[in-house]
């Protein structure tokens, strides 16, 4: 019963109005009162401050600086195994799997479209029919950088606007087609093994999305699907991250989907539902794309 209130709450809180008010307390240089802030957050959530690069949160000067905090160097060891994908960020694998007959699996008794997902565009459509997808939920107290799982060429970015609705595991157990209707930004790369998609999901109070090609893309949150391309590898104007490198930010934590194609693209039989999540770790295992 309980559960059922909270998410009557959830579709009756003004989300965007708490998200952008608490984007701007999180911008905010409250001095005493954001290390105060900050302090009861460390302790309300036991964030491990020994792997930050800056372990003191007295060098933190907005909420929002400590909660995208680096850290340590080698404190997240990147595997180096050519045909090794690694999960891209810190949190708890929610789900994971085959996207089967164009849906994908989202809790008990809920699944989404992957057309739906990738906002009705057939052609990245056709590129993970039958493939692979990883569900990672970012949890308050996780490291907030978002890394990439293999080397990539960036080939097209898109913010898709929606609904604002939590990502945590009660809500995404009880709201149908959650990850479909919520705000995200679609990042399309070309790989070794294929095409890769990594979906960065928005939810009430992720104040910014930033990506280090762009910087901020949310805010602004816009009314229609923006879309932007970029150069193919062969340009000396290409935009390449390799494996483990950091390619976007949550201000305030979120959930990221990875999409891959099922030919060249195996999930590892190591991972289980809701098995901790270290960036770097091995995800899955590629084979090489023939031209």
């Amino acid at each position: 019963m309980l559960y059922k209130i909270k998410i009557v709450i959830q579709h009756l809180l003004p989300k965007l109005w708490l998200t952008k008010l608490v984007g701007w307390g999180a911008e905010r240089q409250g001095r005493w009162l954001t290390r105060s802030i900050i302090m009861l957050f460390v302790r309300i959530y036991h964030v491990d401050m020994q792997e930050a690069q800056q372990p003191d949160i007295a060098t933190y000067s907005t909420f929002n600086d400590f909660f995208v905090r680096s850290l340590r160097s080698g404190s997240r060891p990147i595997n180096t195994d050519p045909n090794v994908l690694v999960l891209p960020a810190d949190g708890i694998l929610s789900q994971f799997g085959q996207i089967k007959d164009k849906w994908i699996f989202q809790a008990k008794g809920h699944h989404y479209s992957l057309k739906a997902l990738l906002v009705g565009r057939e052609e990245l459509v056709a590129h993970f029919l039958d493939g692979n997808f990883s569900t990672t939920y970012l949890a308050p107290k996780d490291y907030h950088r978002v890394h990439m799982p293999c080397d990539g060429v960036l080939r097209e970015m898109l913010h898709v606007p929606g609904n604002l609705f939590p990502v945590n595991l009660t809500t995404v157990s009880n709201i149908a087609n959650l990850f479909a209707r919520n705000e995200r930004i679609i990042c399309v790369f070309d790989t070794n093994f294929g095409p890769m998609a990594q979906i960065l999901v928005g939810a009430t109070i992720v104040g910014s999305i930033e990506t280090v090609w762009a910087g901020t893309v949310i805010p602004p949150r816009k009314r229609n699907v923006q879309r932007w391309l970029y150069p193919t590898a062969d340009s000396v104007e290409a935009i390449v991250l390799l494996k483990g490198q950091e390619m976007a930010r949550f201000k305030i934590g979120s959930t990221v989907i990875n999409l891959f194609s099922g030919k060249h693209v195996l999930l590892s039989d190591h991972l289980y539902i809701r098995c901790i999540t270290r960036v770097g770790q091995k995800l899955a295992y590629g084979t090489v794309k023939k031209d």
